[in-house]
């Protein structure tokens, strides 16, 4: 076998409901762009974090408005996990749905799915880590409870 071409071969097949979009709670209609495109007239990997991560913003701002945080309460990203399931094409729009997936002491993990033409196309787990005093501490109850209204149904 060729190096390198064994990698899809251990790559798990994402679990049935991740393909359903009723499963996700938010659902956000994106535009492709011209840019997006990469050699062989498909969306790059590029194009596919950055839709990813808009969706991914705009659901955290749903369960947590900025006005709303402590000044010494920061979140940021610590993994994030693309798999590519299909080529993705330009100009046709693609639909990112969004859930939070895991609730852990101090952090959370947003499921997300990109659909275009009636097809998934990617799957992206993202772990968001809450900090205070730049130190992971457990949740707040308020933002645990938003995280709770944003989950996605596993079946």
């Amino acid at each position: 076998m060729p190096p390198g071409e064994g990698a899809f071969l251990l790559m798990p097949k994402p679990l049935p409901h991740r393909l359903d979009p009723d499963t996700y709670p938010v659902h956000q209609i994106a535009q492709t762009r011209f840019q997006d495109m990469d050699i062989n007239g498909h969306l790059n990997n590029v194009a596919f974090a950055a839709l990813f991560e808009n969706a991914r913003v705009q659901l955290n701002r749903n369960v947590r408005p900025w006005a709303d945080r402590p000044a010494n309460e920061r979140t940021m990203v610590a993994a994030v996990e693309i798999n590519y399931l299909r080529e993705g094409n330009f100009p046709d729009d693609v639909t990112v749905c969004s859930g939070i997936g895991r609730i852990g002491t101090s952090s959370w993990t947003i499921e997300q799915a990109m659909f275009q033409n009636g097809q998934c196309i990617a799957t992206c787990d993202t772990v968001v880590v809450c900090r205070t005093d730049n130190q992971a501490k457990p949740l707040r109850a308020e933002i645990v409870e938003g995280l709770k209204t944003q989950m996605v149904r596993s079946g």
